[in-house]
């Protein structure tokens, strides 16, 4: 089993910046987790996949969206996985989700599937706003 845990949510204005973090702690023998990705969704639509990274080689995906403002970063000694967002924007509102993956496939947009995901975690809240 695989739980994950984010952290970092809030309220900032315009502009500004917040770093989300995903601990991520697992129950017995644990070999199928290949990458680690960040997804986001706003009420009544659908869950958007944000950013994910490789474990293997540290290769790392964007969504067109937030390509120049979002890196994210891993340190497999915390087993925590990072997503820092700066220059953000009213529309980058939403539930921030991290999820674990065997397989990581991405989407048209460059960011990662999120049918590949095979455990979520309960997301932390982003407000953009003035």
């Amino acid at each position: 089993q695989v739980q994950l845990v984010e952290s970092g949510g809030g309220l900032v204005q315009p502009g500004g910046s917040l770093r989300l973090s995903c601990a991520v702690s697992t129950s017995g023998r644990v070999t199928s987790i290949n990458a680690m990705g960040w997804f986001r969704q706003v009420p009544g639509k659908e869950r958007e996949g944000v950013s994910a990274i490789h474990g293997e080689d540290g290769t790392t995906y964007y969504t067109d969206s937030v390509k120049g403002r979002f890196t994210i970063s891993s340190d497999k000694a915390k087993n925590t996985v990072y997503l820092q967002m700066n220059n953000l924007k009213p529309e980058d509102t939403a539930t921030y989700y991290c999820g674990a993956m065997w397989a990581l496939t991405t989407t048209t947009s460059g960011g990662p599937n999120k049918y590949g995901v095979d455990y979520w975690g309960k997301g932390t809240l982003v407000t953009v706003s003035s």
